[in-house]
């Protein structure tokens, strides 16, 4: 039978007489339920199908020339090289292995390739074939183990030893990061992403303290993978995570991330916790201690006492918290001092304040309550609860979020909290929305160990109330302290009771108002928030709001608008506001700084800008909440128009050290600078008169002073010339030469 398929259609079929008309139709028959059946035919729809492999196509480690080799190099940071030679048996069987671990490698972020090259193989020391080098940053690291083993070799080049880059943390995805944490006891990872305006700056920082962390056997990675940082729950990147082979969440770092030997301690502590011990004391030292200090807690331990070594670990946990609070924690085995205070079985927790003692009733294997009944005896005298899933979206999308960390049945945890609900309204005004978490397994992600605790986002970067918990009155200036609401290359956001606020105590306020809805506005935002930073050296507050209520009270026609208060007193830009460069040199002028008939407040980057402007300036420096600095300044501004018409600038600072640079060792002082030259002024600072009379002639001096020196310059010059003539006139005549005897 002749092929009866083709192009899905039946064609003629040849058949033999002998077969009858019942055999054929069986045959045409059989042939259409099952046409497998019958050699040489095909089913309809493997008609127009190309013919497929059964199967897959193997990976193959790319091959490559000298040149391509060289661009590889160049562009990639990790890359892997497999030498081989022609006619080489074992060559093709190791790379048959190899291309086994291809996917793999390409999934870890090294570049695979292979070559026939003798004479560039000669330049990296291969002598023999075949053979694997391992090339970071175009740094060759030959492979000396068994090569057949395709795993080992995928060990070797996926192991962070092997990726370590000189001088730099390593760069990996999530499936190397995944790796390493299974195979690294203690990791630190940089999350970070190529958009982040402050995660160059934290690079750098860190960067200065891997070799440390290297040493200490911490090693140092980094990573760009938003999703996967979201999943540990960090939602503010640069952000550092501490993962611990033994831990089963990692730490998330919440202090300041751009101090480099807070990021160190931090780092050690996490690898050590038990690192710093309480102290040990006995004898003289500790009675001393006890009689002076006035709050110190002492554990009595002995060697014979089995559970001292257990409770004594815990209780180091709480040291570091102790510290924080004002308790000093120390330990002895001196059982005289014990005896002396009625101590007779160990382990015994004694608290003194002021020498007086106090004993713990409780159980000493729970940190937690130890520490939070030292803290009771320490400072003896309703905000939304939410669960995790809440609380990762809140940080997310609030601006500034304060959450309180606690645990049920905890006294102290109640204590605080009834004092925390009487600054909640507080809390609102300035923009800070409060909160309360029962998670303690959320809390170990920023190193709470102990509760209760307060952890402060700002734009989801957070950071850990240190201080105590239990005023509440410091609670709220640390929430809304300038330096911890400062967001980092960005704008404040306000609102209307906090611009109020911001009116009446700054004096240089610059507001950006806009809208929400406004296109032109996220543009001119972006311009702003590039001199941020800068204004806020020149002590310029600089802030944003979008409102109707405040574009109405502060008459705003336009939006977008920048407008500058200075002391209440607004002045609108009217330039291009797309022009940052100009904006800050506009808002750092002299014109815009000065206020009539008032000495101006400056600080140092300030008055540096001034020196350098005028040739004429005045600083009356002068100490704050002072009454004598007070009455002086009453009588200088009583001047400042004067000075002005004299074209002096006047400006104040209080600022002693800064002070004491040009040569002021008791405040008030008044200093005048001509072309940055100091003169202190000596006489009564309460004679206004005097003061102006001083300046007017410090003003007026210099030119007097040059055509004096001139003319005695000239005089001087004539008096020598005088007198090198008259000598020169009258000298006497040479003495006739002596007549030799013989001449004679």
């Amino acid at each position: 039978i002749s092929d009866p398929w083709v192009n899905g259609r039946i064609t003629m079929i040849s058949v033999r007489p002998k077969w009858s008309s019942i055999s054929l139709v069986c045959f045409l028959l059989a042939f259409a339920a099952f046409p497998g059946c019958v050699s040489g035919a095909k089913s309809k729809s493997d008609g127009p199908k190309a013919p497929q492999s059964a199967h897959p196509v193997d990976p193959v480690i790319e091959e490559v020339s000298a040149k391509q080799l060289e661009r590889i190099l160049l562009e990639k940071d990790y890359v892997a090289v497999y030498w081989y030679a022609r006619s080489c048996v074992t060559c093709d069987k190791v790379l048959s292995e190899l291309e086994q671990i291809d996917d793999d490698t390409d999934s870890f972020g090294v570049d695979f390739v292979k070559i026939n090259d003798k004479r560039l193989a000669k330049q990296y020391g291969i002598k023999n074939f075949p053979a694997l080098t391992y090339f970071r940053d175009k740094q060759p690291i030959i492979f000396d183990g068994d090569i057949m083993d395709s795993e080992a070799v995928l060990d070797f080049l996926t192991s962070l030893e092997a990726m370590d880059l000189p001088d730099r943390i390593e760069e990996v995805n999530a499936k190397i990061l995944e790796k390493i944490v299974e195979d690294t006891d203690y990791i630190a990872v940089l999350f970070y992403s190529d958009d982040c305006k402050q995660c160059p700056r934290v690079l750098m920082e860190i960067e200065h303290i891997d070799d440390e962390a290297d040493k200490a056997g911490i090693d140092f990675v980094k990573i760009d993978d938003r999703k996967m940082s979201k999943e540990i729950g960090v939602f503010a990147l640069p952000a550092i995570v501490f993962f611990k082979s033994n831990s089963k969440e990692p730490v998330i770092y919440a202090g300041d991330i751009y101090e480099e030997q807070d990021i160190l301690s931090w780092l050690l502590t996490q690898k050590d916790p038990g690192g710093d011990v309480i102290e040990d004391l006995e004898g003289a030292k500790l009675m001393g201690m006890i009689e002076e200090s006035s709050s110190l807690a002492i554990f009595f331990y002995n060697d014979e006492c089995e559970q001292c070594a257990g409770i004594l670990e815990e209780l180091e946990n709480i040291d570091d918290d102790c510290d924080r609070h004002g308790i000093v924690f120390v330990k002895t085995k001196d059982f005289s001092v014990a005896e002396q205070y009625g101590v007779i079985e160990y382990p015994a927790l004694v608290y003194f304040e002021d020498g007086i003692p106090n004993v713990f009733e409780g159980q000493l294997n729970e940190e937690e309550e130890v520490l939070q009944w030292l803290i009771t005896q320490r400072t003896e005298d309703r905000i939304e609860l939410i669960t995790r899933a809440m609380l990762e979206t809140m940080v997310e999308e609030t601006t500034y979020l304060a959450v309180y960390f606690y645990k049920i049945n905890c006294n102290i945890c109640d204590q605080i909290l009834e004092g925390l609900e009487l600054i909640d309204d507080e809390c609102d005004v300035f923009g800070i929305h409060m909160v309360k978490i029962q998670d303690p397994q959320l809390a170990k992600r920023y190193s709470i160990k102990t509760f209760p605790a307060m952890v402060y986002f700002r734009n989801g970067n957070p950071l850990i109330y240190e201080g105590d918990l239990q005023n509440e009155e410091s609670v709220l200036e640390w929430l809304i302290d300038d330096e911890n609401r400062e967001l980092e290359d960005e704008i404040e956001e306000v609102n209307d009771r906090m611009l109020e606020r911001l009116m009446e105590e700054s004096s240089l306020l610059v507001v950006f108002f806009y809208d929400e809805d406004c296109d032109e506005c996220d543009e001119i935002l972006e311009e702003l928030e590039l001199i941020d930073g800068e204004a806020d050296l020149f002590g310029i507050d600089f802030v944003k709001i979008a409102s109707a209520d405040a574009v109405e009270k502060y008459e705003v026609i336009n939006i977008p608008s920048l407008i500058y208060f200075r002391k209440r007193v607004p002045i609108f830009y009217d330039g291009d506001l797309m022009q940052h460069e100009k904006i800050i040199s506009w808002l750092t002028s002299q014109d815009v700084f000065e206020i009539k008939n008032e000495i101006e407040e400056v600080n140092r980057k300030m008055l540096d800008k001034l020196l350098d402007e005028n040739d004429f300036l005045t600083v009356y420096f002068y100490e704050r909440e002072d009454e004598e600095s007070d009455v002086v300044l009453e009588k200088l501004e009583t001047i400042d128009s004067e000075t002005d018409n004299l074209d002096i600038t006047f400006v104040k600072m209080a600022d002693p050290r800064y002070a004491r640079k040009w040569g002021v060792t008791k405040l008030p002082a008044l200093v005048y600078f001509r072309k940055r030259f100091p003169s202190i002024y000596r006489g009564n600072l309460k004679v206004e008169s005097e003061v102006l009379e001083w300046l007017r002639k410090n003003r007026f001096r210099q030119p007097e002073l040059n055509i004096f020196m001139y003319a005695l310059l000239a005089i001087s010059v004539a008096f020598v010339i005088y007198t090198a003539f008259l000598l020169q006139c009258f000298k006497p005549a040479p003495p006739p030469p002596v007549t030799h005897p013989k001449q004679a």
